[in-house]
């Protein structure tokens, strides 16, 4: 991940950390974990992917913990944003997150691995909602995921899902009736298959 000045964002899956490097330097700065690995607020267990805000907040995918922590700038240690309930299929669980993006009402959204779907946690949640995949059932129709792990939204807000296993990327049409609170607000189009690399994320 990059932020708005230009630091890089590297997960370090080995050592359980987050590092931020400035361009030229290779001198990095532990900014997330770094105390080995385990499930404490100020660990991590495999980091993966990463989401940078504008207000500088490191948004992590906690793999094989199965949750998405958020550390503020400056931080000692994180707040689970998503999951953290164990390896599951519930609302509240996840089983190995992998791509995660926020969008400017902080909402986030995380590619759910291995229960094939995309799920979207409200700010505050307990809980989040699938927004794509048919539960944890994994397929290759346009309705169902096998593995996802990328994912990033256009300035249109369609959102793209690297769709691992099933060897190909699908964009599906999500509309906001308004600040997303409710799936309600959402409409989802039919999916369609596409080639091409996502660069921005809604609302950056």
């Amino acid at each position: 991940a990059v932020d708005d000045e230009g630091f890089i964002y590297v997960s370090d899956t080995v050592y359980h950390k987050v590092k931020r490097y400035q361009l030229g330097n290779t001198r990095g700065t532990v900014v997330v974990g770094g105390h080995g690995q385990g499930s404490r607020p100020n660990q991590l267990n495999h980091p993966t992917y990463l989401f940078v805000d504008l207000q500088k907040s490191v948004y992590v995918s906690d793999s094989c913990n199965n949750r998405v922590v958020k550390w503020e700038n400056g931080a000692k240690e994180g707040v689970v944003v998503a999951g953290g309930n164990g390896k599951g299929k519930n609302l509240n669980q996840l089983d190995c997150p992998a791509g995660i993006v926020v969008d400017r009402f902080g909402t986030l959204y995380v590619a759910d691995h291995w229960n094939h779907r995309v799920m979207r946690w409200c700010k505050g949640a307990s809980e989040g909602d699938i927004l794509v995949g048919d539960q944890y059932i994994s397929g290759d129709t346009t309705s169902h995921l096998n593995g996802p792990h990328g994912l990033g939204f256009d300035e249109n807000g369609n959102l793209y899902v690297a769709d691992s296993d099933n060897h190909r990327i699908q964009l599906f049409s999500i509309e906001f009736a308004s600040e997303p609170t409710q799936i309600e607000n959402i409409r989802i189009s039919a999916s369609r298959e596409i080639a091409m690399k996502v660069v921005n994320a809604m609302g950056t």
